[in-house]
């Protein structure tokens, strides 16, 4: 039988980095992919690449962007981002159900952590496109997200893939584990698709939640998701969830609960990386109606960051599971490029009346009704500003817009038709600060460590964009380096570190 110091199942971004720290520590790795090299990568690789980090000042962000230039800082208001308001942010979004010592450990880990993927080769940038709006001569950034991987979530994770490399880890595509159990010296078997054998005295799963399993997702998240699209990864079945459970893992979290965003209509059924951006998440910069003309969400209750991942559910629960975004001429300048991805659902027309025609399947009559309604509704006497949570309102509709409400009135007017995209799924295993993962009783699994978005700790009711990434990084390290640490010294566990 092959043996290795330690074995991570998932080449993800959470996989990545705990390969890096496991082989850092000077542990033998092997870093074992179910899917083949063209896809490998996992959800990280359909990402923009974004990370949510605590951060005091520039200075801060200029530990991770290292050339960023004068001439940048000088035309950039980057504001703070302390890690309590981090730490805040996630608990509120939770509902305060999330475990306070892991996300203490993701927040407060959040810089020093990707201080250490800078010297690992990762880049990060400003997200002028997406995250900053120009007043005044100066990028203002909102919603607590500032900064990217260079080259998005793919260069992220041919970043971290390159690096592992250069460090030994030995990577191996097509090679599933099908099974996981602990023989009588306390080790770890692993035994993969192709029949072959490895084990270990460490193992960590980072193999990602089951949104692309359209079984469980019926079983777990009720009926309708069978039907949704599959925004990320193809290969994220929930395996390795499966193996942890089986082998005496906690099952943890909300398993009813899953990140899922407005979907362009025309997107393939399954994520494909030659088709990125088909999410339409600036929604909170024009309106949304149902096939019955209908207005069903509050699309300026906060940030989009905070909201995004709620709409998909939203979407699903509409008749026939599709909705329309609609903007003018005053907002859509505003829409980052995922609006301008090839195939992309576009409708444009001169008038609200011809808009209303192109819409297939909508009720035109009842649409109309509602942008005249809604339009009537909007408090103009407050200044639009996309940057702050503006009070630009309605008033007295039953459902409101709390903020940035534009009247519909600047033609060309443009539509984009949407449906539910799945990202991942918040359900998963119960792990420690140290991501050990737990058993029933809540004592750790010897040897077993989790990351990613398998961990069942953190998302209960909506997601903060820019958290996974960076949760997958803290804990991954994290996990790589304790399973290295246990590996050599199997007859204890490693304590906490920074």
């Amino acid at each position: 039988m092959d043996k290795r110091d330690v074995i991570v199942l998932g080449a993800g971004n959470a996989g990545l980095c705990a390969a890096i720290s496991a082989a850092e520590c000077g542990a033998r790795v092997l870093l074992l992919e179910k899917a083949p090299a063209e896809h490998t990568g996992g959800n990280s690789a359909h990402t923009g690449g974004a990370f949510r980090v605590a951060y005091k000042d520039v200075q801060d962000l200029q530990t991770l962007m290292p050339d960023l230039s004068p001439a940048e800082v000088e035309v950039s208001d980057f504001g703070s981002y302390p890690a309590d308001q981090f730490f805040d942010d996630l608990a509120a979004l939770s509902q305060y159900r999330a475990d306070a010592d892991v996300l203490y450990k993701v927040t407060y880990d959040s810089l020093a952590t990707l201080q250490w993927m800078v010297t690992q080769g990762v880049r990060f940038l400003p997200i002028y496109g997406r995250q900053a709006v120009k007043t005044d001569g100066r990028f203002r950034f909102w919603g607590g997200l500032t900064i990217e991987a260079s080259g998005g979530g793919l260069g992220l994770v041919q970043s971290l893939c390159s690096r592992a490399e250069a460090l030994g880890v030995d990577i191996r595509h097509e090679s599933g584990a099908v099974d996981l159990f602990r023989g009588s010296d306390g080790g770890w078997t692993v035994i993969c698709c192709d029949g072959k054998r490895f084990s270990s005295s460490s193992v960590v799963i980072a193999t990602g939640g089951f949104h692309a399993n359209l079984r469980w997702r019926a079983q777990y998240l009720g009926p309708g998701w069978d039907l949704a699209k599959v925004r990320g990864c193809r290969y994220n079945t929930g395996d390795g969830i499966h193996l942890a459970l089986e082998a005496g893992a906690a099952a943890h979290g909300n398993w009813s609960g899953c990140h899922a965003v407005f979907y362009d209509l025309n997107a393939p059924m399954e994520g494909d990386l030659s088709l990125l951006n088909m999410q339409k998440n600036y929604f909170h910069l024009g309106v949304v109606v149902n096939s019955n003309g209908e207005r069903f969400v509050d699309e300026g209750a906060n940030f989009r960051n905070y909201t995004y991942s709620t709409m998909g559910r939203e979407v699903l629960r509409q008749p026939g599971a599709v909705a329309w975004q609609v903007f003018d001429q005053q907002t859509i300048h505003l829409l980052p490029d995922e609006y301008r991805t090839r195939g992309a659902s576009r409708i444009e027309a001169g008038s609200l009346e011809e808009l209303a025609e192109k819409l297939e399947g909508i009720n035109t009559l009842g649409f109309l009704e509602e942008i005249r309604r809604y339009n009537a509704a909007v408090d103009t006497r407050v200044a639009f500003d996309p940057t702050v949570l503006d009070g630009r309102c309605t008033r007295g509709l039953a459902i409101p817009k709390s903020n940035w409400a534009m009247v519909l009135q600047e033609p060309p007017f443009v539509a984009y038709a949407v449906t539910c995209g799945i990202t991942f799924t918040y359900g998963g295993l119960r792990v420690d600060e140290q991501a050990c993962v737990l058993d029933e009783g809540g004592c750790a699994l010897p040897g077993l460590y989790a990351a990613g978005e398998l961990v069942g700790n953190l998302y209960y009711v909506k997601y903060a964009g820019g958290a996974g990434l960076t949760s997958g990084s803290v804990l991954g390290r994290v996990a790589g380096r304790n399973a290295a640490l246990a590996a050599a010294q199997p007859a204890s566990l490693s304590g906490d570190w920074t």
